[in-house]
């Protein structure tokens, strides 16, 4: 599994370059910050269209200005795909507007929302190679008891009856080996790393003396863990209970 770390990286920008070489990056379209760091040492990176800080902060997502961003970088040998925009609590009509609009070039990842219907993750996954999951709606928090209960329900309608999922599955801040350990995902991303490396109480006494270094620390124990090679649906009932 591919763990995309969000940016940008607190610290020294020589703290965020030591963090990032040979890692894998997911780039905020509002937080370009490290673009050129990422360029420069990730083995690969992602872009992300910046719904979520859209979703919470309110105002209106620069669709044009994302997409002329991403057509800059998509040619780029470490560019891997872009996050299609999306409404995180729209309907799936306008959702499904926002898909056909997208360049096919692009290389473009649809999301699913956990408050959308098991019919539309369906369909995505039998269109594209690759679709994103996020949680919201009633279920906006990973790793809740009833935050498992839809996720299990959503594998269960893409995963044959051998577990595997129709496509490649990437989950949207579910970077905590506590969740994907469990899922068959072929990739996922969280900020773990960039906002809690500046937090020197994480660690107590003994914490790594740079932002940078504490980076490190969280994103090698996250990484040491792998995803779930397919979803097993007995295991997982057991946890949403």
């Amino acid at each position: 599994m591919i763990a995309y770390h969000g940016t940008p990286i607190g610290g020294t920008r020589q703290d965020g370059a030591r963090f990032l070489a040979g890692r894998h990056a997911l780039v905020p379209f509002p937080r370009q910050d490290d673009m050129g760091i990422v360029a420069d040492v990730c083995q690969s990176f992602v872009f992300d269209n910046g719904a979520y800080s859209v979703w919470k902060k309110g105002g209106t997502l620069d669709v044009d200005g994302y997409t002329r961003w991403v057509e800059q970088w998509h040619r780029h040998p470490g560019f891997d795909w872009a996050l299609i925009p999306d409404v995180i609590d729209g309907d799936e009509a306008a959702n499904d507007a926002l898909l056909a609009e997208w360049p096919v070039e692009l290389r473009g990842v649809p999301v699913w929302h956990l408050h959308e219907s098991l019919e539309r993750l369906a369909r995505l996954a039998g269109d594209w190679p690759t679709v994103a999951i996020g949680s919201s709606g009633q279920w906006a928090s990973p790793g809740t008891p009833a935050w498992w209960k839809r996720i299990s329900s959503a594998m269960d309608a893409i995963c044959d009856d051998q577990g595997r999922p129709a496509c490649k599955l990437h989950g949207l801040r579910m970077l905590d080996p506590a969740i994907f350990q469990h899922l068959p995902f072929a990739s996922a991303d969280s900020t773990n790393a960039a906002v809690n490396g500046g937090s020197i109480s994480r660690f107590g006494m003994y914490a790594p003396p740079t932002a940078g270094q504490r980076a490190c620390v969280i994103a090698d124990r996250i990484e040491a863990h792998n995803s779930a090679h397919i979803w097993q649906r007995e295991t997982q009932v057991e946890m949403a209970l």
